[in-house]
C-alpha cells in the first residue's frame, strides 16, 4: 500500500519492537521458567546433601556396632544372662567407652557430636584417643547436631526381630546402633540405623 493510499484509508505504519503488553507477557514466562529451574537445582542439592550425610551417618553406625560386638559377649566372671545391661560404676566412671570389654556396656550410650571410644568428637580424632592435624578435620561444626545412640536387649530365640519384655533373657543379644541430626526446630532425622544380632553358646 502506497504512502498515498495509507492517507486516504487513515492507516498508519505499525512501529517495529514489541507492545508493552507483549513484553510484561515474555518477562512473565521467563521469570517462571527461571523459578522452575531454580526450583530444581535447590531440590537436586538438597538431594545431594541429603545423600552424603545418609552416607557419612551409615559409616558412622557401622563402624560404632562393629566396635560393640568386637567385645566380649559378657564380661569375665559375670553370667550371660544379667538383666540390667550397662556399664558398670568404673567403666562408666571414665566418661568415655574406653573401658568397655564387653557387649552390654554399651547399652544406653548417648555422644553428641558422635565421638570415638576416648571421647574425642569423630572428624577431629585420630583414632588413638588424639587428635588429627587441623589440614585434616572436616568443617568446624560439621557434626555437632548429629547423635548417636546405642541399645542393647535380649530377643526372641524363636524370632530374632522380636525384643523380650524387660526381665526376660535369652541367648541372644540385639545391638542397635542409629544416628539422628537434630534439626534447628527441636525435631530430628534419623540418617542411619544399624542392628545386628549376638549369640551366647555355652560351653559343653
Amino acid at each position: 500500500m502506497t504512502r498515498e493510499c495509507r492517507r486516504r484509508t487513515g492507516l498508519r505504519p505499525r512501529p517495529g519492537g514489541f507492545t508493552l503488553v507483549e513484553a510484561l507477557a515474555a518477562i512473565t514466562v521467563t521469570a517462571i521458567a527461571g523459578s522452575v529451574l531454580l526450583l530444581g537445582f535447590s531440590s537436586a542439592a538438597n538431594a545431594t546433601q541429603d545423600a552424603v550425610q545418609e552416607t557419612i551417618a551409615q559409616g558412622i553406625a557401622d563402624q560404632l556396632a562393629d566396635e560393640v560386638v568386637g567385645g566380649r559377649y559378657m564380661a569375665v566372671g559375670t553370667t550371660p544372662y544379667q538383666v540390667s545391661l550397662g556399664p558398670s560404676a568404673w567403666e562408666r566412671s571414665a566418661g568415655t567407652r574406653e573401658r568397655f570389654d564387653d557387649v552390654d556396656d554399651f547399652h544406653g550410650i548417648t555422644a553428641q557430636p558422635p565421638e570415638d571410644p576416648w571421647g574425642v568428637a569423630l572428624g577431629i580424632d585420630d583414632q588413638s584417643g588424639g587428635e588429627r592435624h587441623p589440614a585434616f578435620r572436616i568443617a568446624e561444626g560439621y557434626l555437632d547436631r548429629w547423635r548417636e545412640e546405642i541399645r542393647v536387649y535380649y530377643v526372641d530365640p524363636t524370632d530374632l526381630t522380636t525384643p523380650l519384655r524387660p526381665g526376660l533373657v535369652s541367648d541372644y543379644r540385639a545391638v542397635e546402633v542409629a544416628v539422628f541430626r537434630d534439626r534447628p526446630d527441636g525435631g530430628s532425622r534419623e540418617l542411619a540405623r544399624v542392628r545386628r544380632v549376638v549369640a551366647y553358646v555355652p560351653s559343653l
